[in-house]
């Protein structure tokens, strides 16, 4: 029995389930794989890297779904959606993204519409749509933190959580519920192993005149790729980015720092709690190999213990 891989359920044939292919879009019959190998991903992607405005390590390619074709088509201009391919540095950074960014919609972080699908050889590779695009291929107006604190590509690392909690208080038009959320993302990221979280990797997204964060992307644990990291986190709290605490993380940060009351930190922790038993199954019939899924399923125990949601 195989599963989906837009919707990790089991089905007895072919490569999708019929309910994954309309999450995907409601007017779709059916899913063909990619028309590529990874090795032509990769080549496609090296190719338009000029062409695109993608920025990040992992290679990035610009794609529409189109129904007619029932497949994902590339494209350098109008993209609706970005795949990422199957690395060959790194292994299954595909089924880890998806993965993680599966466990961060359970626990009720915004994430956009985002999943799995085949090439022509039976690889997996990652696709996620596009928050900043309109109808008519207008664009919101999304800018990174990195932009918005006057750092680029090269300095992204070059910053702190106080710094970033301190351009949501600037630049949100409700900062205290955007602290929230930034609160959260923040405990999600150090459970799951994410110690990539640059400037970059935070946005503002702006809708009828008002700024919030956008959907949360970009979520992988690294750690379980990188192996014996030296970082739990990409920006300093506290001027630490290593055997942070509870202290560090919620009295701290939370509350000393964000301001945030007793009670909205108790609701984000028992969210995080309640969510952990079902990131238990989602991980144990995920894409990784087994041996990933053990890494991953060892450290959330660890952090959780760390921030007392054990």
């Amino acid at each position: 029995m195989n599963r989906c891989p837009l919707t990790y359920r089991e089905i007895s044939a072919g490569l999708y389930s019929r309910n994954g292919i309309k999450q995907l879009n409601s007017r779709l019959i059916t899913l063909l794989p990619l028309d590529y190998t990874k090795e032509e991903l990769l080549e496609e992607a090296a190719a338009r890297s000029g062409k695109i405005s993608l920025e990040g390590v992992q290679p990035k390619l610009s794609a529409i779904l189109s129904i007619p074709g029932s497949s994902f088509v590339l494209t350098d201009m109008g993209g609706k959606y970005i795949i990422k391919p199957q690395q060959t540095l790194y292994t299954a950074l595909p089924e880890n993204e998806d993965l993680t960014m599966r466990l961060a919609s359970l626990a009720g972080i915004e994430v956009p519409q985002h999943g799995l699908i085949y090439d022509k050889t039976g690889t997996l590779h990652y696709f996620i749509k596009r928050f900043d695009r309109m109808k008519k291929d207008q664009k919101y107006a999304v800018e990174d933190f990195a932009q918005l604190s006057g750092k680029n590509r090269n300095t992204k690392y070059n910053s702190s959580m106080e710094k970033v909690a301190g351009i949501v208080e600037k630049y949100c038009s409700f900062p205290m519920i955007e602290k929230i959320k930034l609160f959260k993302l923040t405990l999600f990221n150090f459970l799951t192993g994410n110690e990539d979280m640059h400037l970059k990797n935070y946005s503002l997204i702006t809708k009828d005149e008002i700024s919030t964060l956008t959907p949360a992307y970009d979520l992988l644990n690294t750690t379980i790729v990188i192996k014996n990291a030296a970082e739990e986190i990409a920006l300093p709290l506290r001027g630490r980015k290593r055997s942070l605490t509870r202290k560090d993380l919620v009295t701290y940060f939370a509350s000393e720092c964000m301001g945030l009351n007793n009670r909205t930190i108790e609701i984000v922790l028992e969210e995080l709690l309640d969510a952990i038993t079902s990131w238990e199954n989602e991980i144990e019939i995920s894409f990784l190999s087994n041996k990933m899924k053990d890494d991953y399923f060892s450290l959330l125990q660890k952090r959780r213990r760390v921030i007392g949601l054990a």
